[in-house]
């Protein structure tokens, strides 16, 4: 059966009709975007601004803000639109797309975390020998892979799952996901299934490994060293293992909920929330409270540009 992309429309059966309840959502939803977009903003300018944060580890930081402001720009701005309007609908193609925005997003976030844990490994284990090994050129190298990758083997998948044919039109989620829309098909396809096992050992745990392994050498390292040696280590790696930490439990919870099917509508705002609102907005104000560098640089440029 053929599905026009266009034509074809899916409904959104997770938000009522309007009401009291969806205003309030909404005033929420415009309040954590709006503080989204500024803090990654913020984070980007003040990267971009400083040159002494012109180094890997800060470069990797840039683009994990930019990652974070396509991931809330492909959801936030439909859930606020969808939140009060009469019917919430959203054509096949329109929810293809946002299936792989959202994917791209995540597996991306996902990977710049993990070679921002392989940046950490080298820095600490390795730091005469930094600069040979985190060269500009490897900073290009590791970013193209961090995008290219996640970005070509979701889209295949995302085509794979546009080949199915649809026998349901509602999905019980605020925004189109690669599982509700799976859920969509008449059939069980053998390909897609075996393609998405093939993105979780890829896209998932590769990069958790990745960065299991890089602390481990970390820990192993820093037990041996001096107290202040020590001290440094965990200043150094604190945010990105928070960040790490709250990305991997958003995920996890995020997957879990996609399973179920009967939710209640607050328990989907949720459980929709925590996945797209809270990572990116938490990412830059963690490494802005705890990375002195930035705290610094905030500083040094409000002085320079605006108490001037």
């Amino acid at each position: 059966m053929n599905q026009s992309f266009i034509h074809t429309a899916v409904l959104f059966t997770a938000y009522g009709p309007p009401g009291p309840a969806n205003y309030v959502l909404f005033t929420m939803a415009f309040v954590y975007y709006v503080f989204t977009v500024s803090a990654n903003l913020i984070l980007i300018l003040v990267i971009y601004m400083d040159s002494s944060l012109h180094k890997p580890m800060y470069i990797f930081l840039l683009n994990l803000a930019l990652n974070g402001l396509i991931g809330c720009s492909a959801v936030c701005p439909k859930i606020m639109e969808n939140l009060l309007r009469d019917t919430q609908a959203v054509s096949y193609g329109g929810c293809l797309l946002q299936v792989l925005f959202i994917s791209v997003y995540a597996a991306c976030a996902y990977a710049i975390l993990a070679v921002m844990g392989y940046d950490r490994y080298v820095s600490i284990c390795k730091p005469l020998q930094y600069h040979t090994i985190i060269t500009p050129s490897k900073v290009k190298l590791l970013l193209a892979v961090v995008y290219f990758i996640p970005a070509s083997l979701l889209s295949c998948q995302v085509y794979l799952t546009s080949r199915l044919p649809l026998c349901r039109f509602r999905i019980n989620k605020l925004y189109c996901n690669i599982m509700a829309v799976v859920n969509l098909s008449c059939v069980q396809s053998g390909l897609v299934n075996l393609y998405s096992l093939l993105i979780t050992i890829t896209l998932v745990m590769l990069p958790l490994l990745l960065v299991v392994l890089s602390y481990i050498k970390i820990l192993s390292v820093s037990l041996r060293a001096s107290k202040e040696s020590q001290r440094k280590a965990l200043s150094t790696c604190a945010p990105h293992l928070i960040v790490f930490i709250n990305f991997s439990m958003s995920i996890i919870i995020s997957v879990m909920y996609d399973r179920d099917s009967t939710l209640s509508k607050y328990v989907n705002y949720l459980s929709s929330a925590q996945f797209i609102f809270f990572p990116p907005l938490l990412h830059p104000l963690i490494y802005g409270i705890r990375t002195k560098d930035i705290r610094r640089s905030i500083t040094k440029i409000i002085e320079r540009r605006i108490l001037a």
